[in-house]
């Protein structure tokens, strides 16, 4: 995993996990559990950006 991943502030769902979005200087995306960085999952910026618009837009409120 790369060393220089600068990860966002924790997004936080109600009462529920929160996650941190990162990204590379070579435009990788990364998506992790807030306190797990060192596991994240990796996808495009796009894949990532989609997911993410999608739980806060309400869709996806079972997976936090």
């Amino acid at each position: 995993m790369p060393a220089d991943i600068t990860w966002e502030e924790p997004f936080c769902g109600e009462g529920a996990n929160c996650f941190r979005l990162g990204t590379d200087p070579h435009g990788n995306a990364y998506i992790a559990i807030a306190g797990r960085e060192d596991e994240p999952l990796t996808d495009t910026r796009e894949a990532l950006r989609t997911l993410i618009q999608d739980i806060k837009a309400g869709k996806a409120d079972h997976l936090l």
